[in-house]
């Protein structure tokens, strides 16, 4: 798979899934940006989805 194609697959799921995520919001409101930006690095089953594509591009070069 290249670069641009794991790129795309990403900015696909954050389309669908994060733009208008109530958790995201629901939780920077209440707890703050960084609370819910680790949530959804890890604790969310998207931003696993997410971090299993870094992976593979940190596999390229």
């Amino acid at each position: 798979m290249k670069r641009k194609d794991i790129f795309n697959e990403v900015e696909a799921i954050m389309q669908e899934y994060c733009s208008d995520c109530f958790l995201y919001k629901q939780n920077r409101k209440d707890k703050g940006r960084n609370f819910a930006h680790r949530f959804c690095i890890s604790t969310c089953t998207i931003g696993e989805q997410i971090r299993q594509c870094g992976e593979k591009l940190s596999q390229q070069k």
